[in-house]
């Protein structure tokens, strides 16, 4: 028998299954629910299992321990697997503490009710029966929202795999100059070994295009690429970072918590700007490179790593073992394999195809086409020095293609100031093309300081280059030493 309690237009009301072989019982628990429930009643277990077949809406059952036929814990037992979310409350004598005890090994008893039980602890417990159903479901559509993640997150790594495959092949370090090729022929040898690879070369010269090539085109293509770079965190937080630490190991380790060496395990962890690694890290480096194991900071329990390492830096490392900044025996254990990459100025030849290749991308990135280069434009960015490399490059190419109508060419007027004519009556000289055009880049760099009062920071901007890029002229060129102190 079902008794709703509400209207067909209303909410439709939680529901709940009354079993129980007196009538007079049935209709006082069905009196006591009623209005809050839609009130389901059996008087033996086959009629409820038949309501709860008919109504899988039915969220707590309240069953009579005692019963002929079917006892309740019969009925529990048969419950438990095709309905396991069912919340069951068992009602019994005191008399049965046996059939209590047998009712609830029988598993998934949430509560007990003895007779006779009172109106008030049986609304509660009804009550609260319910929401642990509640909660139960949303933790099952939780769990299999979670499956369903999982599922789409390993489909979206294996095609992210793929495409870095693809993205980081040898292909895509542009170029045909002989500095290149000599740099990918060594990058290639290093796939087929699981040698430790130093990479070396200036800021913006492609050193983890590299790294990334090595990994995706080898073996372990499969397992993780992670990158740190060792110069741009605090010392004193790059070991935990690498290594993990262990909770309560300094202020603020609230957690166990994995290093990288860990999440890299069976991959590649590339080390990026090596050179400012500190001493101490230095000799956690060596111990991982000699032993293939780690220690969290604050654990003396070693843990066996399986992570090839490739290392980088624009440092002349010989130089720092020779002065004593870096250890001589690491050195020896990273520069197993040692590529280097040379900077844009030694291989001008490949300046017209990196250009037009960054900016191929950058307007498929935008939608926005452009013609291309004009000749005197390519000419300004070949015979440019380009000391911040292929990262210089790329920030010119982008400028130019936002400068550049759509439809139209890039001219040589919009490029930087930087990237001046050098052939003109007014610039010709007796010297080499870059005497002329390092003359000429001094000029500008003194104007733009005159014009800012040495404000190295606006006269950046006014040159179309970045402070670091400055500071970098300023230093090579020796440019007013005693002057452009402004930051």
């Amino acid at each position: 028998m079902t008794e709703p309690a509400n209207s067909p237009h209303e909410a439709k009301p939680p529901a709940v299954l009354v079993l129980d072989d007196e009538p007079a019982s049935v209709s006082l628990l069905r009196i006591t629910l009623h209005g809050n429930y839609t009130v389901h009643t059996a008087t033996t277990g086959e009629e409820g299992l038949a309501l709860l077949a008919a109504h899988p809406e039915i969220a707590v059952a309240i069953i009579d321990q005692r019963m002929p036929g079917m006892s309740g814990t019969e009925f529990i037992q048969r419950t438990i697997e095709p309905y396991p979310q069912l919340v069951r409350i068992i009602l019994t004598g005191y008399t049965d503490i046996q059939s209590l005890i047998e009712a609830i090994n029988a598993g998934r008893v949430y509560r007990y009710l003895t007779k006779p039980w009172k109106k008030d602890d049986l609304r509660v417990a009804v009550r609260q029966g319910l929401e642990m159903h509640r909660l139960a479901l949303d933790n099952l559509r939780l769990q299999e929202e979670l499956k369903t993640a999982n599922a789409r997150l390993r489909v979206e790594n294996t095609l992210l795999r793929r495409d870095a495959r693809g993205h980081y092949s040898f292909e895509e370090i542009v170029g045909a100059s002989p500095a290149r090729q000599r740099m990918l022929d060594l990058a290639a040898r290093a796939i087929a070994s699981d040698a430790t690879v130093l990479i070396l070369g200036e800021t913006g010269t492609g050193k983890e295009l590299i790294a990334r090539a090595i990994h995706y085109n080898g073996p372990r293509a499969d397992k993780p690429f992670v990158s740190e770079n060792c110069g741009a965190i605090a010392p004193d937080l790059l070991t935990s970072e690498l290594f993990g630490h262990r909770r309560g190991a300094f202020t603020g380790a609230a957690e166990d918590r994995k290093g990288l060496f860990e999440f890299a395990d069976g991959g590649t962890l590339f080390l990026d700007e090596i050179g400012d690694c500190p001493p101490d890290l230095q000799t956690r480096l060596l111990r991982v490179l000699d032993q293939g194991e780690i220690r969290r900071v604050g654990d003396n329990q070693p843990i066996k790593v399986d992570v090839r390492i490739i290392a980088a830096t624009h440092h002349d490392l010989e130089k720092d073992v020779a002065e004593g900044r870096f250890r001589k025996d690491l050195y020896y254990r990273l520069s197993v394999f040692v590529i280097n990459t040379p900077p844009l100025r030694e291989r001008r030849e490949d300046i017209p195809l990196l250009a037009q290749h960054v900016l191929e991308q950058r307007m498929a990135a935008t939608d926005k086409t452009v013609l291309g280069f004009s000749p005197e434009a390519l000419e300004r960015l070949s015979t440019h020095d380009f000391p911040g490399n292929v990262r210089e490059l790329e920030n010119e190419v982008y400028r130019a293609h936002a400068l550049a109508d759509a439809g139209a060419m890039i001219t040589p007027d919009l490029l930087s100031s930087t990237f001046v004519a050098v052939s003109n009556g007014t610039t010709t000289t007796n010297g080499s093309l870059r005497t002329a055009v390092e003359r000429l880049e001094i000029q500008l760099i003194r104007d733009a300081l005159t014009r800012h009062n040495n404000n190295q920071t606006r006269a950046a901007a006014d040159l179309g280059i970045g402070r670091r890029t400055l500071l970098d002229k300023l230093e090579r060129y020796g440019i007013g030493k005693s002057q452009h102190t402004t930051p």
